[in-house]
């Protein structure tokens, strides 16, 4: 071949190849899975952030979300993210603790907390600890949020924790250790999904949900539970993960923007789902919701209940050492706010 015509298709080969290089590339979408339900306040502001990725990343970035759990539940989210089908999910702890497992002690202690603002302060001094264990995992945390408090939606009305030894709780597939721990104590829990519960509820393979009022109110549990247990049993506590990998393949001005992003809508989504707690109550009480407020005596005994089951979820949900700094930076902001 002539030298120079060799020089030529060389140099279209290897001018080719970038091309295609490049356009592998700038198609690489950013698949983002969650159970929350489609066009809610959490769907909203994740689309808020793919639009902040897409324009920081440029070209033909595609960016999708998977609502309403058509992934799987969350230990399948995360193990998705874990094979690449996935490459971030938007977790409550029930998720984040397959990645990392102290993430459970902002949402596993129940009646620990007694407003927002002792979660929040409780999750800025774990944050960056938490943080850094989660990219050791492989992951990016973008931003953390929460969903409103869980309450106790059932289809009688119970005022006691003895009220509902005699009924059969939905509870996590994935968390074992709680179930165990029920089972001690007479209750009856039935391992499902998320998407598994308003058929299991209409069809008696449960009777009660613990739920927050915003996901009652929209997959419409309760109209078939329509007893509502006013106490704030625990928060739920949730992130939006990324996997490094993906992370590490965004453009530095995508990551600083996708940062911001993350922080702006994390704490949207704190600030509005909170709000929507009481907003869903009161939407539902207007469709029949009955709210079932415990008298103090009643109080103390889910008080005991809840003094009961710490000792049990101390290095079983909760590793003792995470454990055990919750309740000191507890009793520190207890012990410094002005009564």
């Amino acid at each position: 071949m002539n030298p120079m015509r060799k020089l030529v298709s060389l140099g279209l080969i290897a001018l080719s190849l970038l091309c295609a290089t490049g356009a592998s590339a700038a198609v690489k979408p950013l698949r983002i899975g969650t159970l929350v339900p489609k066009n809610s306040l959490y769907h909203r502001q994740l689309m808020e952030l793919g639009e902040v990725w897409r324009t920081a990343q440029g070209g033909d970035a595609k960016y999708l979300v998977f609502t309403d759990g058509s992934q799987g539940g969350e230990a399948e989210l995360a193990r998705r993210m874990r094979i690449g089908q996935l490459q971030g999910a938007l977790l409550s702890v029930v998720g984040l603790r397959e990645i990392e497992p102290t993430v459970a002690a902002l949402q596993s202690l129940p009646l620990l907390f007694r407003s927002w603002e002792e979660v929040d302060y409780v999750r800025d001094k774990m944050r960056p600890a938490m943080e850094k264990k989660f990219l050791d995992k492989g992951f990016v945390v973008l931003a953390w949020g929460d969903a409103g408090w869980v309450r106790f939606f059932s289809k009688e009305p119970a005022f006691r924790p003895d009220d509902y030894k005699k009924m059969k709780f939905f509870a996590w597939g994935s968390e074992t250790e709680q179930q165990e721990i029920m089972k001690s104590l007479g209750y009856t829990p039935v391992p499902l999904e998320t998407s598994d519960i308003l058929p299991a509820i209409q069809t008696g393979m449960i009777n009660v949900v613990p739920s927050t009022p915003y996901f009652a109110l929209a997959s419409q549990v309760y109209a078939t539970a329509p007893n509502m247990l006013e106490i704030n049993w625990a928060p739920i506590v949730g992130a939006l993960v990324v996997t490094k990998k993906a992370w590490d393949e965004m453009s530095p001005a995508a990551q600083d923007s996708v940062r911001a992003a993350g922080e702006k809508i994390g704490l949207q989504i704190r600030s509005k789902a909170r709000q929507e707690v009481d907003e869903a109550v009161d939407a539902m009480k207007k469709r029949g919701l009955v709210v079932n407020r415990p008298t103090p005596e009643q109080m103390r005994e889910w008080n005991e209940l809840a003094d009961k089951l710490y000792p049990r979820i101390r290095g079983a949900m909760v590793p003792a050492e995470t454990f055990d700094e919750v309740f000191m930076h507890l009793k520190a902001y207890r012990a410094g706010k002005p009564r």
